[in-house]
This record gives structure tokens, sequence and C-alpha cells, in this order.
């Protein structure tokens, strides 16, 4: 089991091992031939880790650690710019890119708070994918049943699978359609997607600039609190949990529940069972906004233009080198006109408005993460139907909160020894130290009943 960032923290204060030691642990892992570091990471920072580790250990050693995550793993995305790298965001159509001039502000910020980089991990190329294929870097697999050989999700896949097996504490990821938070319910692990402009998106390489979000992939809801302050760059205290009793919990039943697979739907029954006995209101409503946002996005949506917009040129000049499974989601936004994404953009402002005032006397929303458990790798490697099918379905419940322009989380609420399964609470835009704080006094109720 992933230790929470509290714990390393207190053991890091009170002299019980170092953060070169920590960092030495999370190489080794990623460095095992046995293991997944090899589709884990594009880059792994074995030599500039444990320099950030032994710088952090002597500022920690004249008594002024930096933030709470001084000394800390973290792992990050292949698409945040570092100083003197190129971003190839798990491609190889970049190759030839010239290096980043600067960090990105996020990796600068986690450099600031003293945060140790483990390296750069795999994903879906160019993030357009809620499955974690990758053909260029090979697939990282799911930390549950590795017999079978599961997708980790995506496209923060090699985010996800960096916590789960111990090459990082916390990994920072994104977000555009579930990015985050699918590979953290299918790996089960906690994960947060902010309110977009929540975290500053310069030095990030784009793939929906209305759409995109950064957000951390960790153990537990406060791990991902003391990372969004660190990303927030606004030093703020974790926020206190909820009180479940009176708690309003709205259940999406339009659409949302549709297609749940056995495990998903026992999980997700038990969760609501759980939150009630807590004391919590749950109230299943009716969503029509779920069931017109297809037709607002039939022609390719902010996705697909915005996309479009930013590889065009890319596609051009280096299209062969592009995953055939992206490049022809890319290709969509070629035929989209100018008249159709304003048609989008006006639909989204009347949508969101909508959705907004129907869920005001909730208190949050709680559906599925994804109504599936990780399927096997080999099956979607095998076959474009069913890797089409059900990319569709792991990005169809976290696209709505996306399109909401809101906040999600995703914690697990599954069985030990079970396939994970995700619990997504959600709410609107703003809305993102209240849902941190319903997130924490859920986890809590769920892992006293499911004694994990």
């Amino acid at each position: 089991m992933q230790r929470p960032l509290t714990d390393l923290r207190a053991d890091l204060d009170t002299g019980r091992t170092s953060a070169a030691a920590l960092a030495e642990a999370a190489l080794d892992r990623a460095r095992d031939p046995a293991g997944e570091g090899a589709r884990v990471f594009t880059r792994l920072y074995e030599e500039w880790a444990p320099e950030l580790a032994r710088a952090s250990d002597a500022v920690r050693g004249a008594g002024v650690p930096r933030s709470p995550v001084e000394g800390l793993p973290i792992s990050i995305k292949d698409l945040f710019d570092v100083a003197g790298e190129t971003t190839r965001a798990g491609s190889v159509a970049l190759d030839d890119a010239p290096p980043a001039a600067a960090h990105s502000p996020v990796v600068a910020r986690l450099l600031a708070a003293g945060a140790v980089l483990t390296g750069r991990t795999n994903m879906t190329e160019f993030a357009f994918s809620g499955l974690g294929l990758n053909p260029h870097y090979g697939t990282p697999l799911n930390p549950y049943d590795r017999a079978t050989g599961r997708i980790p999700g995506g496209s923060s896949s090699g985010a996800a699978v960096s916590v789960s097996d111990g090459m990082a504490a916390a990994a920072i990821g994104t977000d555009t359609g579930g990015s985050v938070r699918i590979p953290a319910a299918l790996c089960g692990l906690s994960g947060f997607k902010p309110t977009p402009r929540r975290v500053p998106r310069d030095g990030v390489l784009p793939l929906s600039t209305s759409l995109d979000s950064i957000g951390p992939i960790a153990p537990t809801v406060t791990c991902c609190a003391i990372l969004d302050s660190v990303l927030t760059g606004s030093g703020a205290d974790v926020p206190a949990p909820a009180a479940l009793e009176g708690l309003r919990l709205a259940v999406p039943t339009t659409i949302a529940l549709d297609g749940m697979d056995s495990a998903v739907s026992a999980a997700f029954s038990q969760a609501l069972s759980i939150l009630s006995a807590a004391g919590a209101q749950v109230r299943e409503i009716v969503v029509p906004e779920f069931a017109r946002l297809p037709a607002i996005n039939a022609k390719g949506g902010l996705i697909a233009a915005e996309a479009w917009h930013w590889h065009r040129a890319l596609i051009d000049r280096a299209g062969p080198r592009y995953d055939p499974r992206v490049l022809v989601r890319l290709m969509r936004g070629k035929d989209m006109s100018a008249a159709d994404y304003i048609d989008v953009l006006e639909a989204r402002a009347a949508w969101i408005a909508s959705l907004e005032t129907r869920i005001a006397p909730f208190d949050a929303l709680i559906l599925p993460t994804v109504p599936l458990i990780a399927p096997a790798l080999a099956t979607l490697e095998a076959d474009d139907a069913a890797y089409g099918a059900t990319n569709i379905l792991m990005l169809r419940n976290p696209t709505f909160i996306n399109f909401l322009d809101g906040c999600a989380l995703s914690i697990p609420c599954h069985w030990p020894g079970t396939a994970p399964v995700g619990l997504m609470i959600a709410g609107a835009a703003g809305r993102d130290r209240a849902i941190l704080s319903i997130g924490q006094a859920a986890e809590a109720a769920l892992d006293a009943a499911l004694r994990r």
C-alpha cells in the first residue's frame, strides 16, 4: 500500500528517513528490470533526483523546510516544460523539437517547494485518449492483475503507475476529459482535477485550451490537497474534512449510470449505502444536460477544434510518426469551421448555466468515475473497434465535469483485493476546496467501512 505524504513527511521530520533515501528507493524501483519502470518513464532523473534530494536534506537539516512536500519524490507527466529538455508528450513526432528555455510554472513551483522530481512519466500520445496505450514507449501495466495485463487508464498512465509502484510518492498529471481521474480510478488511487484556471498552464503542451486542467494523483485526498496548495501557489492549509451528517449529494441518473459492469455497480451501490449510513442525504436526480452533450460535440467539440489548431503544422511535417489511433481523432478537427467552433462555445455557456442552476441545491455530485474496471491491454491492442468503444465509455463521465468547467475527485470505493473502482465527487467551478473537504470525509467513511 502506498504511504500518504503526511506519513513520509513525519518520517523526514523525525529523521527516520531522508530525502536521499526516499529518492534512491524510488529510483531503484524504476530501474528494476522486473518492474514497470521502463514503460512508466520517458525520462528518469537518475542524476538530478539525488542532487535535489541532497539539497533538500540540507535545507531540512538547517531547520527551514520549504513546504509540506519538501524532500518527497514526485513524478511529472511528459507534458511539462523542464528547462533544457524537449517536451515530447509521449510522442516521437517531437524528437527534433528544441528544448524548453525555462521551467513551466508547475515545475518551478514543485522545485521551489523542495519536491524531488524522479522523472517524466509516459502517457497516451499528446494526451488524447482515456486508456493509456502508447505504441512508442510501451504501456505500463495496471498494478491490479498483472497476470492478465490490464490497462492503467490514461492519458496520465505512467503517472498513476509511478505512484502505485512506489517510483514516486505522488504524480502530477493533466486532465482534459478525465486524464487524471481515469488512471487514478483504475489503479486504486486518488486523483484531483481542479477548476482549470486554478493552476497555470503556461509551459504545458496543450490538448484543449478550454478544457485542460493540471492536478495530482496520490494515495489519499489529503495528499491531493497538499499538492493542490503547491500547484496553485497558494500555500493554503489543507481544508478540514466536511461533516457527512446532512451533506447533500446528488446522483445523476441520466447516462452517468449506464453501462456499468457488475464490479463497478456493486462498489458504487455500496459506497452510496456507506455515505447514507454516515448521515449524508443521497438523492438521485435527472440531468437532461448530460443527454444534450453528445449533440453539442457531434462535430468533434472543443477538443477536436483546439487540438487541430495546435497539431496541424506538426501533422503536415510528421503525421506518419503519430500513433494512428490518436491521429484519426485529431483529424476530426480539420473539417470544423470557425462557425462550428463558435456554436460549441455558445452552447457550452448555456449548458454550464443550466447545469449549475440544477446542481446548486446540492453540495456535490457523486457518480462512478468510469463504468468499467480496467480491461485487458491485449484486447484493446488487437481490436480498433473495442479500443474506440472502451475509450468513449471511459471518458464519458469525467468529460461531463470538464465541459462544466468544474472540479472533481476520484477516490477508491472497492473492497480490498478486488478490482479498483473510483467514486467521483464533483462540483461547479471554484468549488475546489469544498470538494476536497467532502472528499476527505467520504474517503474516511469508505475506508472505515471497507477496512482498507
